[in-house]
């Protein structure tokens, strides 16, 4: 990995959560223990490859416990440790932040609300 250029701990804690999945797989395993296979699910664009690297990422840093139970197949479970449960609220902050600032979004919803508005409005007199 990089040196840090400096010891902030946000520059820390984005080495660990920057680029495109580990806060996707984060997002996938807040709702609750998953295997490999799920994760590559809800991932469909992701490598074997890449998905292995990042779950290894993540389980360095303490935020996934990978659990393997004995017998054939190998049968590996991955979930969020007491740390990555403590990230889930920022990452749905960062969801919850998109959504009222996409402009598609934001003018989807205004068109709703529009409608809406204009549904429960009674009809004008004249």
């Amino acid at each position: 990995m990089k040196d840090l250029v400096s010891r902030c701990p946000i520059e820390e804690a984005m080495r660990v959560l920057s680029g495109r999945w580990p806060t996707l797989l984060l997002y996938y395993l807040k709702e609750g223990t998953k295997r490999f296979a799920d994760l590559r699910r809800d991932n469909p664009t992701i490598s074997h490859r890449m998905l292995t690297l990042e779950l290894r990422k993540l389980e360095d840093a303490g935020i996934v416990q990978r659990t393997a139970h004995p017998g054939y197949p190998l049968r590996v479970d991955y979930a969020l440790t007491p740390a990555g449960l403590r990230l889930v609220p920022l990452i749905d902050a960062i969801g919850a932040w998109w959504l009222e600032h996409d402009p598609e979004v934001v003018e989807i919803q205004s068109s709703f609300q529009d409608r809406a508005m204009k549904r429960a409005l009674p009809p004008a007199r004249t």
